[in-house]
């Protein structure tokens, strides 16, 4: 960003910039939070608890540190996010959309070896709307369970909205 701001003032003002008054950019991601969601990327089969296929879900990487979500389920949804580490904040976001219209803004960041976000805290949320978390945890044998938890009481209850069980595919997953 400064290198721009400053490629972009020197060519406003017509005066001529020594290259060497530019530094060069940071790489982006470059920070080690930023690859804490890395256990997630790849092509998934996912399972519900009983062994049952629900979905696939590509995990894919663009602008070298945001991962893109891709979900089908095998029942009529389709959904995207995207999910970044905000260093400026110090926490992990992500934004849901889908083909049912939903929108879920969550934030967070690792806990106890898992990513978990939550929309408790997100800014213009209403009092009155449910809270939801959703938790990602690598398992030793490398799948993913992905459990997804929402409270209509501000967290005295909760109820399973989804559990699931991500296996690496052997097959690459429809963009």
């Amino acid at each position: 960003m400064r290198l721009m701001t400053a490629l972009l003032l020197c060519a406003a003002s017509g005066a001529a910039c020594a290259a060497e008054t530019v530094s060069a950019p940071q790489a982006p991601c470059a920070d080690p939070p930023s690859r804490q969601f890395d256990f997630w990327l790849g092509d998934w089969d996912v399972f519900d608890p009983a062994g049952k296929q629900v979905g696939t879900n590509r995990i894919s990487l663009v602008y070298g540190c945001v991962l893109h979500e891709s979900w089908k389920a095998t029942k009529v949804v389709e959904g995207q996010s995207f999910n970044r580490y905000d260093p400026d904040r110090g926490l992990w976001h992500q934004t849901w959309v889908d083909s049912m219209g939903s929108l879920l803004l969550l934030e967070g960041g690792l806990k106890e070896g898992a990513m978990v976000l939550s929309d408790a805290t997100t800014p213009g949320r209403k009092a009155e709307a449910p809270v939801n978390e959703i938790r990602w945890t690598k398992n030793p044998d490398g799948s993913v369970r992905q459990l997804w938890l929402a409270s209509a009481d501000g967290g005295k209850t909760w109820k399973t909205e989804f559990d699931g069980k991500y296996v690496r595919s052997a097959r690459p997953q429809p963009r």
